[in-house]
């Protein structure tokens, strides 16, 4: 028994991957080759990905969001969770990123699911939301650069339904937040962002210390 998360040295994780990991060949392929990648590090871990992936399946999700695709592991992971007729629009500036991750997408036969959006994501979520989508997403994924963290979370709150689901990555930034000599621009805009979502009453919320911290936040029904 235990009142607080366990630790997890490397045997105990160990033991969470074998006994608690379902990866299709497919993805665990793609999360291999993007190990290799210089910034590996980027990517969410495999149980991450499958929590995500539950989460759809029990939000019986149709229409998610995604920002940042890095080389498309988390895309994977989210496309393979949808339905058949299901749609996720990704954001990624950087498509030599992405080009690692489109053959393992086509492989397993949600490409033509993924609309990847290659551009500034302020932007292309801005487009969004002048061309009416807001309130039609049941889904959506943060884990892009930490600057823009609060604007993309009043955007993907404004795209989402009442119901809908928000996750944000990286909300424990390695144990830095808690340094106060630390006030470099990317950890200043995680703990705003920590600080209006503890606050928000459009959301319930949840902070799970899972991969690097992971925030849910659900559109409370009469948040518009």
């Amino acid at each position: 028994m235990s009142n607080r998360t366990t630790p997890l040295n490397d045997a105990t994780y160990n033991y969470l991957l074998e006994h608690g990991l379902r990866e299709p060949d497919v993805l665990c392929r793609l999360r291999l080759k993007t190990a290799e990648h210089e910034f590996f590090d980027m990517q969410i871990s495999p149980e991450q990905g499958q929590f995500m992936r539950v989460l759809i399946e029990v939000l019986g999700a149709r229409r998610a969001l995604e920002i940042g695709t890095f080389t498309g592991y988390s895309t994977l992971c989210v496309a393979l969770a949808l339905p058949k007729d299901g749609a996720l629009v990704a954001c990624e500036r950087r498509e030599t990123w992405v080009s690692l991750g489109k053959p393992y997408w086509v492989e397993a036969g949600v490409d033509d699911m993924i609309d990847l959006r290659i551009g500034k994501a302020v932007s292309t979520l801005d487009d969004m939301i002048n061309v009416g989508e807001q309130n039609s997403y049941d889904f959506a994924f943060i884990d892009a650069d930490k600057k823009n963290y609060l604007t993309y979370y009043e955007q993907c709150l404004t795209l989402l339904r009442p119901g809908g689901v928000l996750a944000i990555d990286n909300v424990l930034w390695g144990g830095r937040l808690v340094d106060d000599t630390l006030d470099d621009r990317a950890t200043i805009a995680i703990r705003e962002l920590n600080d209006r979502i503890h606050h928000d009453e459009r959301v319930s919320m949840c902070m799970l210390p899972v991969g690097d911290g992971l925030t849910l936040a659900r559109k409370v029904e009469n948040s518009g």
